[in-house]
């Protein structure tokens, strides 16, 4: 081939990538491969309120009960516990027998978390220090009794006085315990665990924004293999890469996805409370302490975290969907319940609830 050839050559081949690059020969749009798929309906094991409600509230009525229980369904989730988070025993009491008497079949039982936490910064998260307390076997025989027997999970710090006698009670009266808020050593996690703590309440978050390289809190649970985890998949409180790591070290078959959503979920930006304390949703879905560098649960939606997690971890939908429905119902004891018709969009990671028959 002549010198001209070779160029004339180069020439055609320089202006052919050209013209792709500048959309002058366009690649034939994308299959639409979206599809409708059928699932299980979902279990969230920790729900602070929803749509605009706050579980948390010593006025909440039955009327708001039934509100966000209606829309929490909407996303999907047939089965939950709310969630009451470290409050006065008064506070906790009137939450406590709102939803303890509540109607609706969704209502799976009551998850508590605190007061039973650490009382350092970042360790308690948005958790009022002033109601932190040792944990103490007859202060939640007391607190289980106003809850007429519903609660079904405790969140508790292991090196909380009084831990260890609280958890083999707990264990023995059917509770499940996870371990969160805490700033435990690894020693005071593995009595916990030999004492029957068999979950980890939203690993990587309710600790200190700085922490030893190793050993720390979150390595010593990622590590452990008779701790499940939860893990709240919004993007704010776990990076991308944090969740892929954790859940390909944890296995999805330990793991479990949570919202941790509060009354902001569901609603537009703004302020609203959490256990009397405010809390601001901003325009990226960021719900945190207004003023700290805090988060303070969040408004995601069970769903939405499904999807969120295919996108992290590159794991198939069936796999993550049971991460949100038949693994938390077995954590309970539970069947899911109720049969969930979405639409899953493979190419942007997002399922789309059409009907839920609970």
């Amino acid at each position: 081939m002549t010198d001209e050839g070779r160029r004339a050559l180069l020439v055609a081949g320089v202006a052919g990538a050209a013209g792709t690059w500048l959309g002058a020969s366009q690649p034939s749009p994308a299959p639409d491969t979206r599809r409708t798929v059928e699932l299980p309906g979902l279990v969230d094991l920790q729900v602070n309120g929803f749509a605009g409600v706050d579980f948390n509230d010593p006025a909440l009525s039955e009327e708001q009960v039934a509100r966000a229980v209606e829309a929490i369904g909407r996303t999907g989730v047939t089965r939950f516990l709310p969630t009451l988070v470290t409050s006065s025993s008064e506070s906790f009491s009137a939450c406590a027998r709102r939803l303890a008497r509540a109607t609706q079949p969704a209502i799976a039982g009551l998850h508590m978390e605190g007061p039973y936490i650490s009382p350092e910064d970042g360790y308690r998260g948005a958790h009022p220090r002033a109601f932190v307390r040792p944990a103490d076997v007859d202060d939640f025989r007391r607190r289980q009794d106003t809850a007429e027997g519903r609660i079904r999970i405790v969140t508790l710090a292991p090196e909380s006085p009084g831990a260890l006698p609280l958890i083999e009670h707990l264990v023995r009266t059917g509770v499940r315990v996870a371990i969160g808020h805490t700033g435990a050593s690894g020693g005071q996690i593995q009595d916990a665990v030999e004492a029957g703590a068999t979950l980890s309440t939203h690993l990587g978050n309710g600790c200190a924004a700085l922490l030893p390289r190793h050993p720390n809190v979150i390595w010593e649970q990622l590590g452990e293999d008779r701790l499940l985890a939860s893990f709240i998949v919004d993007g704010h409180h776990l990076p991308p890469a944090t969740v892929r790591s954790m859940v390909r070290a944890k296995t999805p078959g330990r793991s479990i996805l949570v919202t941790d959503a509060i009354a902001a979920a569901g609603m537009p930006p703004g302020r609203y409370v959490l256990g009397g304390e405010a809390v601001e949703l901003d325009a990226a879905g960021r719900v945190g302490v207004p003023g700290t560098p805090y988060l303070a649960g969040s408004a995601l939606r069970l769903d939405a975290a499904i999807g969120n997690t295919v996108r992290f971890t590159g794991l198939p939908l069936e796999e993550v969907v049971a991460m949100a429905a038949s693994r938390p119902a077995a954590y309970l004891g539970i069947e899911p319940a109720g049969k969930v018709t979405a639409e899953w969009d493979p190419q942007s990671a997002k399922l789309t609830v059409l009907r839920v028959a609970a």
